[in-house]
């Protein structure tokens, strides 16, 4: 068994396991923070696979892609943030209506 052949099997299972711990907090939740730090963990382990399939195979051919994929995790974490900042000032506000009804 050649060296780049150990190297896919161990790259390849760390990733899995990776993977499949971040499918579950994905799918168990519970809250919509939790969601999004595991779709950024599932965005950066996919980062770090393609990566070790460029180290492994000699080439830089893939870095755009890397480059997508880290603005992709960088601009849905943004959207999210904003959307929860939004719905936690919605929530926060006087249900009553004007403070100066004295």
């Amino acid at each position: 068994m050649t060296i780049a052949a150990v190297l896919w099997v161990v790259a390849g299972v760390i990733a899995f396991a990776a993977v499949l711990l971040v499918l579950a907090r994905l799918i168990k939740g519970p809250t919509l923070i939790d969601r999004l730090i595991a779709s950024d963990v599932m965005l950066t382990t996919l980062i770090l696979v393609v990566g070790a399939e460029m180290v492994i195979s000699g080439h830089t051919r893939t870095i755009p892609l890397m480059v997508v994929l880290a603005a992709t995790a960088v601009l849905g974490s943004i959207a999210v943030a904003r959307f929860v900042s939004r719905a936690g000032a919605d929530a926060s506000a006087d249900p009553g209506g004007d403070h100066d009804r004295g």
